[in-house]
């Protein structure tokens, strides 16, 4: 009996000390308790929101809620990460980050109010992947790097992008800035729109992702003349990378990210990292690389390390470039 009256006089102590709730008021349910979304800052169709699709399938799964795509395309992605910043930091908005948005719009838009790093938090790497030059040889006939080099320095070449700020952009800016030669850049909102342009023979040549170019490539609609990456891209392993074609230095990898606000409350967050990791799984990697991109899975121990160090190098590329909103 009188360990029985200890913890029933326990008992009383604490719900004394407990709260009272306002009327009507209610403990915040089980993250998450109705549908989330995943903000796109590009148009469908791209690869960008090819990726954010792949994985909104298995993340609605993990988590027992729907998962919806939400395009804010403009600005380089901006125009969807500001979206992402202004939502309620609660774990219901996520944002798909691109490498371009940390490294090249810190740059173009360094007023925008958005900063990717203060503002949010890496939830994980989805992918990794080259863009690959490609022409439209029934427009301009050249079957290598070295001949769209010697045909730019005859002047009057046009470049297409998927948009300014884009890795798209950089790319080509790259290009000129190693090739010694000028070209008018005309971007496009989107890689769809981009690649219906060169289809249709609008301009010259284009940087466009493995994702959204080889299909094009592989029906020989376009021709590829190099890939952006340091190594071969394995959607296209024929294909030379841009240093294999005469261009020392060369060398521009592309990835995307799931971000969510960094004033999420830390165990929404962690259930939402534990979430993706499991989304990440063999099936996923596996619609990955038919979408001709390959998975990226850094450990979360090192993501902080790997980000700083990417986003470093891009911004490094992005002044060498002098990129600019033209």
């Amino acid at each position: 009996m009188p360990t029985r009256r200890r913890w029933l006089g326990a008992t009383a102590a604490t719900l004394l000390a407990a709260p009272v709730l306002a009327p009507g008021a209610r403990a915040q349910p089980d993250f998450p308790s109705r549908p989330l979304r995943i903000i796109v800052g590009y148009p469908p169709g791209g690869v960008t929101d090819i990726v954010a699709r792949i994985i909104a399938e298995p993340l609605s799964r993990r988590l027992g809620q729907p998962v919806v795509i939400e395009n804010r395309a403009g600005a380089g992605g901006n125009i969807g990460a500001q979206a992402a910043a202004a939502a309620e930091p609660d774990g219901y908005t996520l944002l798909v980050g691109t490498a371009a948005m940390f490294g090249v719009n810190p740059l173009l838009y360094a007023n925008s109010g958005v900063d990717l790093v203060r503002d949010f938090a890496v939830l994980g790497t989805i992918n990794d992947m080259a863009n690959v030059l490609s022409v439209n040889p029934k427009r301009l006939d050249v079957s290598s790097v070295a001949e769209l080099v010697a045909r730019g320095k005859s002047g009057g070449l046009i470049f297409g992008s998927v948009g300014n700020g884009s890795s798209s952009h950089l790319c080509a800016t790259l290009l000129l800035q190693l090739g010694g030669f000028e070209a008018t850049h005309v971007p496009y909102r989107g890689s769809s729109p981009a690649v219906a342009a060169l289809l249709a023979g609008e301009f010259d040549f284009l940087f466009d992702t493995t994702a959204t170019s080889t299909q094009q490539i592989r029906a020989g609609t376009f021709r590829a003349l190099g890939v952006s990456t340091a190594k071969r891209a394995s959607a296209l392993p024929e294909v030379p990378t841009m240093q294999e074609a005469g261009l020392a230095g060369y060398a521009v990898s592309v990835w995307n990210t799931l971000l969510v606000h960094r004033r999420t409350p830390e165990a929404v967050a962690a259930r939402l990292r534990q979430a993706f990791a499991e989304a990440m799984d063999e099936a996923t990697q596996a619609r990955l690389r038919a979408s001709f991109v390959d998975p990226l899975l850094v450990p979360p121990a090192d993501l902080p390390r790997w980000l700083e160090a990417e986003r470093t190098t891009w911004l490094g590329m992005s002044r060498a470039a002098k990129l600019s909103v033209d």
